[in-house]
């Protein structure tokens, strides 16, 4: 290859790249809006004002009302399918209109997260990791004739704001100005292993069926030699009250053991959970979920 073809080659390789992280056309969107009247409509209606070449996804709207930790959550379990370029578009707002800031961080991973800055990112940005920040620009990055709106920043700022950089109106730099590589967190149980016992949180249920998420990984979990059918004792605490203590067999399937008893097991994103074959753990043992709830492990 010559050097003229080696260039031309160099060259198309960094547009394929910067297309493929910033002009995918994806938005995904999540609130706590629910469905039941005209909110999330509108702000599908503002994107497709932007351009009716976008391609509009929901993530959820059931997000329990002004539930911070679980929109995280939720980012989180997902963002990792969608292919980078992909703009999540979040809002879970309960400061709305105060001093916290809107921005848009762009992961590691090349995702976008449009979204008030109020601990909504503290798990996508350790996970995917923090490329950069920027804080939307309200002056240049604002539905024409929403000025005198401040109680729905989801419409007339987020949904806007995503919209125009999935399409490509405006590149990631048209955001607004960088802020320093950080993000409001949330504090919470991170996965650690001491003296054969292992502590984490549970972020989240799997709400359907009532099984018990945790944030303990395959990885993790691994340094307490477990066998499928060995026992484990499990302490569930929140804000460091005991709530629940036992124990049960670790398996591979909920038909391993009989039907209302319980289990340990490697959920779908390879994280340990517990669950009552056939019946809702968390209703049972009175059990849920959030960044004040913890759980301890250990082999019996």
């Amino acid at each position: 290859m010559n050097k003229h073809n080696r260039v031309v080659a160099t060259l198309a390789c960094c547009i394929i790249f910067i297309q493929t992280f910033a002009q995918n056309k994806i938005v995904v969107f999540q609130t706590d809006f629910g469905l039941k009247d005209g909110a999330v409509s509108a702000m599908k209606g503002v994107a497709m004002g932007v351009s009716a070449d976008l391609k509009l996804f929901d993530l959820t709207h059931e997000i329990p009302a002004y539930n911070i930790w679980e929109a995280g959550y939720r980012l989180k379990q997902t963002a990792q399918y969608w292919p980078a370029g992909t703009v999540f578009v979040s809002v879970i707002d309960p400061g709305v209109g105060s001093a916290r800031k809107s921005v848009v961080l762009k992961t590691k991973s090349g995702h976008f997260f449009v979204t008030p800055d109020n601990g909504t990112l503290t798990l996508v940005a350790e996970s995917l990791g923090i490329d950069s920040i920027r804080e939307i620009d309200e002056t240049k990055n604002r539905l024409k004739g929403s000025g005198d709106s401040y109680t729905f920043h989801g419409r007339d700022v987020y949904a806007y704001t995503g919209a125009r950089l999935a399409d490509g109106v405006i590149k990631f730099s048209g955001v607004g100005p960088l802020l320093p590589p950080k993000v409001v967190t949330i504090d919470y149980q991170k996965p650690v292993f001491e003296n054969n016992i292992i502590k984490g949180n549970i972020p989240i249920l799997d709400i359907q069926y009532g099984n018990v998420w945790t944030n303990i990984d395959k990885a993790t979990f691994s340094k307490l030699n477990m066998q499928t059918g060995d026992q484990i004792h499990v302490t569930v605490f929140h804000n460091n009250d005991k709530v629940y203590e036992g124990t049960m067999p670790y398996a591979t399937t909920f038909s391993a053991v009989a039907e209302g008893k319980a289990l340990c097991y490697l959920n779908s994103l390879l994280n340990i959970s517990f669950a009552l074959n056939m019946d809702n753990f968390s209703a049972k043992n009175k059990v849920y979920s959030g960044a004040d709830w913890s759980v301890e492990i250990k082999k019996e």
